[in-house]
């Protein structure tokens, strides 16, 4: 639960411990090559050191600062949110409380601010389907946020409920993707069905959102097949 948390604890007090006053200045080259490999973190990757040590950072120097707070969040001025410097110097008090007390899913979802993700360029990535490379999906904020803590929760899988083993009264089975923000890998919908039709050997149905279309994936041993869900189709016996 406190996976990340405790990553970026430590990775914050080995870099604070050895950059102030443990490594000598012929040794600050090596030291400095060795951290930035324990805390890179590559595009459309995951590195709880370098989210962890992040955030932490972010949050002593918020509260040194006073960047927090109604008066704070009111500020409309994008360059007076940057000048921004109470001088309140409660930054390490701060992050003792955060670690005490916090796990990391409240960790990402209360401290992990949209100005963090611009600043360390944390989007969302995916694989072009035509060119195999790597590439911007989204810069939303909250979805990329809604990611991260996706993962924590539920280990990066979809949410699917069974709502019919009887679907129109021939023995199929329905399933839906409880949508929570992120669509799911349609590829994925369409291997899993192929596998819970080897098992339930019946024709398969899975419902869910696709780029706002409410999609019906399903498999009947043969091909599968995808359609748009209108009124006119029959639906299951229970809802998500």
């Amino acid at each position: 639960m406190t996976k990340i948390m405790n990553e970026g604890w430590a990775s914050y007090w080995h870099s604070t411990l050895m950059s102030k006053h443990f490594v000598r200045a012929s040794e600050i080259i090596d030291y400095a090559d060795h951290h930035s490999g324990t805390v890179h973190m590559p595009p459309g990757n995951f590195n709880p050191y370098k989210i962890g040590i992040e955030m932490f950072r972010d949050i002593e120097d918020r509260w040194n600062k006073g960047k927090f707070g109604k008066e704070y969040e009111e500020a409309d001025n994008i360059g007076e949110k940057k000048r921004w410097d109470k001088g309140l110097g409660m930054g390490r008090e701060k992050i003792f409380e955060v670690r005490r007390v916090y796990n990391d899913v409240n960790f990402i979802d209360e401290f992990m601010t949209p100005e963090f993700i611009e600043k360390h360029k944390f989007y969302q990535y995916g694989r072009d389907p035509h060119t195999g490379q790597l590439r911007i999906v989204s810069r939303d904020p909250t979805r990329i946020k809604q990611t991260l803590l996706y993962q924590l929760t539920n280990m990066g899988r979809p949410f699917i409920y069974v709502v019919d083993g009887n679907y129109c009264n021939r023995g199929e089975i329905y399933m839906v993707h409880r949508h929570n923000g992120l669509d799911i890998e349609i590829k994925f919908a369409v291997e899993t069905l192929k596998n819970v039709y080897k098992i339930w050997q019946r024709p398969v149905h899975l419902q869910a959102k696709i780029d706002d279309d409410m999609i019906l994936f399903s498999f009947d041993g043969t091909q599968p097949k995808q359609q748009t869900i209108h009124d006119d189709l029959p639906k299951p016996a229970h809802m998500v």
